[in-house]
């Protein structure tokens, strides 16, 4: 393959480190300096199973080179009953999958629920063993949220758009991208008890934020570290001020907490303000009410 001079960016390098799998980094250099996939196995000497599985994990976290879209019709079939009767007579997958699927929902499903596992199974073409897994992983979501019902079909019909959009189509990539987000998962609850957000479950837009800084590189343990400066500076939590202290330690290289808490120079201060208008200003404040009411 040559000389190469190797740059890695950043956000793949972080993704990796995230991994944790030796096997991901090495395959992922192996395709960097261009070695054809095809040839992994005997090149960097790995089982097959080997090689299949840091190939579906590199999927999971979008380091694998693309490939072709499979181009589907622009919308789904309207399957009728009869379409419902005939595929659970004729396709022994789909009914075992039905089976399956009614089990782990608890309950029967309806007639416009039965249309839209069917639109999964044939529409969006995802084997019956990644479905199996889809729904199971939809369940322990719920779970893990504190739902109080199973995920809707709905529900599950929105994540299955999302594996067939990914390419997530062998139980491979299926395993590797849920034990991947069930690692994010930890990570956001840990997260979440380190911004004392204890009473609720965080909104979409918090999760969004939680998720980025995870993509980023940063854990439980430097949120919590945010999270005391920002009371520290302005006297309670806001997101936006948090915010900034997380991106002001990634412009400047920082993702421990000893990097940090060794070389922060902390956020910008906003040009044309005073020390004044910092947002200490809160304590200062408190201070001289306390000595007026001494005074009095």
């Amino acid at each position: 393959m040559g000389e190469h001079n190797l740059v890695i960016p950043e956000a793949d390098w972080r993704k990796l480190l995230a991994s944790a799998k030796g096997d991901d980094a090495l395959l992922y250099l192996y395709l960097r300096v261009g070695g054809q996939a095809e040839q992994a196995e005997s090149a960097l000497h790995m089982t097959r199973s080997r090689l299949e599985c840091a190939e579906a994990s590199l999927r999971s976290i979008g380091l694998w080179p693309e490939k072709p879209k499979v181009l589907r019709p622009a919308e789904p079939p309207a399957y009728t009953e009869a379409d419902l009767i005939r595929e659970m007579k004729e396709d022994t997958g789909f009914s075992q999958l039905l089976g399956e699927t009614q089990r782990r929902l608890g309950k029967v499903l309806s007639t416009e629920e039965l249309k839209i596992l069917l639109s999964i199974y044939n529409y969006l073409g995802l084997p019956a063993e990644v479905i199996s897994i889809l729904i199971s992983f939809c369940t322990q979501r719920a779970k893990a949220k504190k739902l109080r019902r199973p995920p809707s079909m709905r529900t599950i019909e929105k994540e299955a758009y999302h594996w067939a959009d990914q390419g997530i189509e062998t139980l491979e990539e299926a395993a590797a991208y849920v034990q991947l987000e069930m690692e994010k998962q930890t990570k956001l609850r840990a997260m979440q008890r380190a911004l004392q957000i204890n009473d609720r479950q965080l909104v979409r837009g918090e999760e969004a934020i939680l998720r980025r800084w995870i993509d980023w590189g940063y854990g439980p343990g430097e949120i919590a570290l945010a999270y005391e400066r920002t009371c520290l500076q302005i006297g309670s939590f806001k997101w936006p001020y948090i915010e900034s202290i997380v991106e002001s330690w990634k412009k400047q290289g920082l993702y421990t907490v000893a990097d940090i808490q060794a070389q922060d120079k902390g956020p910008a201060k906003p040009a044309g303000k005073s020390q004044e208008q910092q947002p200490n200003q809160w304590a200062k404040d408190a201070v001289a009410r306390m000595m007026r009411a001494q005074e009095e």
